[in-house]
């Protein structure tokens, strides 16, 4: 290369950092906030404590020197403690399983934690910090389905009660003895499954996609409790029982042994706390902004207690965790949804009254207060940590699994230790300080208006309600590709080419629809993976039901127990306020759905059910959801027909949902169609219903828009959540970029808006509209799709890369198969077995403090 060449490519370089770097991207901020792919912030008070994977309890000692924290996320399983004095970890203690409950007994000689579907109570001794002597107090038979998630022991520690998730049931275990003592069903044959009938692989990746698989077959009732978490009120004789798929609480007399009342709540009672007197009983209502306090000698609601920001916020909070000072006068509520804690003026049950807020991490999912009410914990689920994985996918010479870094695993939970100020004047001072921080982290605005300005023109209204010259929006869905592994190698946009595994020579119509329309290089889906990420797409939110149980159904799902929580298989699974056709039917607007949310019978030809209600009359029975076996081009051929059945009737609904889930790919399977055939047949189907919309009667008052439901199938070299996405349109902008950073919910949230719906959560309702990507004035010429280069109709054969490694994965669902050895398998296979393949850079976030090591 000679000077002058030299000169050339520098200058360039040089102009496109420049472009680059005016680009707001997630990470640290020079205010010392941390940006989230979602366009809220982080802004943690206190000291952050390295934890494990998904804290999901603490439990304080009663000494207050020491707090126990139990994670119960993708990875390993643990019960870590930590000495309060300073803010150090004393010991890990591994097991085999957990979910939710944790408690000490009155003495502190003991700790009780919830096994899982282990169906048993872990114990152990404590002293000092440490945890010995582990003892397993057996609810049932590992065989059986039951899902230990609430624990509560007596004063004595002689006996500990439990909820039983799946089981549907409360017991009792005699902690001497280790035996049961009784069990009481609160529904049986809420969830009727047989798993022995569930053949379930060895690998416990398989094993995982055949629960996802069988999630569907399951039958549930709709009113099924989940008893989630239980609490002991040992001088009336009651144990108190969430139903976390109900809206109460359950009152069961112990002495009878019976179920005595069910007080109302508000969806998705999780944490109790009972107060000192017993007199009042708190509940925190996930899937609402609230907490309901109950009078136990009434069972009547004394008070509602709105722990949102804003008076009108629609759902999103996440409420999921309860503390009080030990004066009891304040009242302590983790937001999980809005990463920072409610404080409350509790001194008159009643007449609560909001004092403010405290910003902590992200997806808080426990607070407690030390017994002497000096210090705030709590427990951040996802961290608050920005890194690469370095350690990821390395063919030949796998990381250990301790440090294996899958998305699943990736955000790893911190603590965070916050002095709480003696005098209530200073409480007070701090209090307005930490509020101000946590209503800087929220996009959020107090009328839940649009919070960007739309360009004067601009065809997206600037409120619901407004009026649009787009009438008909087109949504479709494809699988787990992120940025850099499909538009990598684009010069216009900030990619990666090392990262791109399938390029222009694979994907034609993609590369095309990118320049000739919007090029968006800043855009990040909500969801980790497809359990959420299904969700997150359909409804701008994910319950905590789903938060909760899959990490546990993809990491801890060998027996079966924990099945796929997503895509209409479990009511409990629901948002608040629904999917995207809810609010469609809610507004009057005409829907349909092609394979999303909705079953077959695999390897027979009867037509799709579903089991959402809503959806019922309003979908395509013939159009085949995810199924590996059936080509994208025949999908879009059903679409295009559909389409001119429309044409011909004059009109077609004004929201249509499309799935596309072929990109998700087979690996290099043997005999199976290579990653290259299924990119080129998505490619191919992408383009032809493209191409039929624009040439359709339709095309002008169309929105086509695009997405990933997660990215975690790929490296990216900006954030692990940034995927592709397409917005096209005769009102979108023709061969630009926008660097705009958008989500998932900024998606969402500009269809509803042309559709004149209204936000299904605080995530779309704040996330920034795409309003940069569209133009005043119409461009009609329509598309013409490009044909694929690619043997759509090329196999595998047993010399490629990794056939036997994919032939022991299962490709039955979306993110059956282990998404590391499959990428490895993607990318040996196109680039070649010599060719090292990059670690993607993927974000959690975490700003560590003091002397932590990590």
């Amino acid at each position: 290369m000679n000077s002058l060449s030299i000169r050339l490519f520098l200058l360039v370089a040089v102009i496109r950092f420049a472009a680059f770097s005016a680009v707001e991207l997630p990470g640290a901020k020079s205010d010392g906030s941390i940006l989230l792919p979602n366009q809220w912030s982080l802004r943690p008070a206190g000291r952050q404590i390295a934890l494990g994977d998904f804290p999901v309890n603490i439990a304080v000692h009663p000494s207050g020197q020491y707090a126990a924290i139990l994670h119960a996320g993708y990875g390993s399983h643990e019960v870590i403690t930590v000495g309060l004095s300073n803010g150090r970890i004393i010991g890990r203690t591994t097991v085999e399983q957990a979910f939710y409950g944790l408690q000490f007994s009155r003495d502190g000689s003991r700790l009780f934690a919830a096994g899982g579907d282990e169906e048993v109570v872990n114990s152990f001794q404590f002293d000092r910090g440490l945890l010995s002597a582990p003892g397993k107090l057996r609810v049932r038979d590992v065989s059986e389905r039951g899902v230990i998630s609430g624990v509560a022991a007596t004063g004595d520690g002689g006996t500990v009660f439990v909820t039983e998730l799946f089981g549907m049931s409360i017991s009792a275990l005699d902690v001497g003895t280790g035996a049961p003592l009784w069990t009481l069903p609160l529904q049986p044959g809420a969830v009727a499954t047989d798993l022995s009938k569930t053949r379930l692989s060895a690998n416990p990746d398989l094993a995982a996609a055949e629960k996802r698989a069988a999630a569907r077959k399951e039958k549930i009732d709709a009113s099924a409790p989940f008893p989630y978490a239980c609490v002991l009120d040992e001088p009336r004789n009651r144990l108190y029982v969430t139903a976390w798929g109900a809206t109460n609480v359950t009152v069961v007399d112990l002495a009878t042994r019976s179920v005595v009342a069910q007080w109302a709540t508000e969806e998705h009672p999780n944490e109790l706390l009972l107060t000192r007197s017993g007199k009042h009983l708190l509940v925190a209502n996930a899937n609402r902004n609230t907490v309901s306090v109950l009078d136990t000698g009434t069972g009547h609601v004394v008070e509602t207690i709105l722990a949102a920001m804003h008076a009108e916020d629609p759902p999103g909070n996440t409420p999921n965790s309860l503390a009080l000072s030990p004066d009891e006068k304040r009242l302590f509520i983790a937001n999980a949804g809005l990463n920072c804690i409610a404080v409350f003026d509790f001194e008159h049950p009643g007449t609560s009254h909001s004092l403010g807020f405290i910003p902590v991490g992200w997806y808080p999912t426990s607070v407690r207060v030390t017994p002497d009410g000096s210090t705030l914990l709590v427990a951040n689920g996802k961290g608050i940590v920005s890194k690469s994985n370095r350690n990821g996918p390395q063919p030949g010479r796998e990381p250990p699994g301790s440090v294996r870094e899958y998305i699943g695993g990736l955000m790893q939970g911190t603590l965070s230790i916050i002095p709480l100020p003696k005098s209530d004047a200073d409480f007070t001072k701090a209090l307005a300080a930490w509020t101000a921080q946590a209503l800087k982290c929220s996009p959020a605005t107090t009328e839940n208006s649009v919070l960007s300005k739309a360009p004067r023109g601009n065809p997206i209204p600037a409120r619901v309600g407004g009026s649009s010259p787009i009438r008909h929006v087109i949504y479709i869905i494809k699988e787990n590709r992120t940025y850099d592994q499909v538009l990598g190698d684009m010069p216009e946009g900030n990619g990666e080419p090392g990262l791109c595994l399938f390029p222009e020579s694979v994907t034609p119509n993609h590369h095309k629809l990118a320049r000739e329309f919007v090029l968006l290089d800043n855009f990040y889906v909500d969801g980790e993976v497809s359990a959420d990420g299904h969700e997150w797409s359909m409804a701008a939110y994910a319950t905590d039901f789903v938060e909760k149980t899959w990490p546990l159904s993809y990491g801890h799902g060998a027996r079966g127990k924990f099945p796929y929580p997503s895509e209409g298989a479990f009511p409990i699974a629901t948002p608040a306020r629904g999917y995207i056709w809810d609010r469609a039917r809610e507004a009057g607007v005409s829907y349909r759905s092609y394979g999303e949310f909705i079953a077959f019978e695999e390897g027979t030809d009867k037509p799709g059910h579903t089991s959402l209600e809503s959806l019922q009359g309003h979908f395509d029975p013939y159009f085949r959801t995810f199924e590996m076996e059936y080509p994208d081009v025949k999908r879009a051929e059903r679409f295009v027909s559909e389409l001119k059945r429309f044409e011909r009737e004059g009109e077609m609904p004004r929201l249509q949902i499309v799935r596309l889930p072929n990109d998700h790919t087979y690996g290099t399977a043997r005999g199976k169609l290579s990653p290259r055939a299924f990119l080129g047949d998505n490619d191919k189907a992408f383009g032809a219903v493209v191409e039929a919309v624009s040439h359709s009667k339709f095309w002008s008052s169309t929105a086509i828009f695009v997405l990933e439901d997660d990215a975690q199938n790929g490296p990216d070299h900006v954030d692990a959540h940034r995927s592709i996405a397409f917005v096209i349109s005769p009102y979108t902008k023709r061969h630009f970029r926008d660097s705009t950073m958008y989500s998932t919910a900024s998606m969402l949230r500009t269809m509803e808006l042309i559709l004149g719906l209204k936000p299904m959560s605080q995530f779309d309702s704040a996330a920034a509209p795409m309003f940069n990507s569209f133009q005043a004035k119409a461009d009609l010429r329509p598309y013409a799709s490009v044909p694929v280069t690619v043997d759509l109709n090329e196999k595998n054969d047993a010399l490629s890369w990794g056939a036997q490694m994919s032939e022991e994965m299962d490709f039955t669902r979306e993110d059956a198969a282990d998404d590391l050895k499959l990428n490895q398998v993607i990318w040996h296979s196109i680039k070649g077995p010599d060719v090292p393949m990059p670690a993607p850079v993927r974000a959690a976030f975490l700003m560590a403090k003091d002397n932590d090591p990590d």
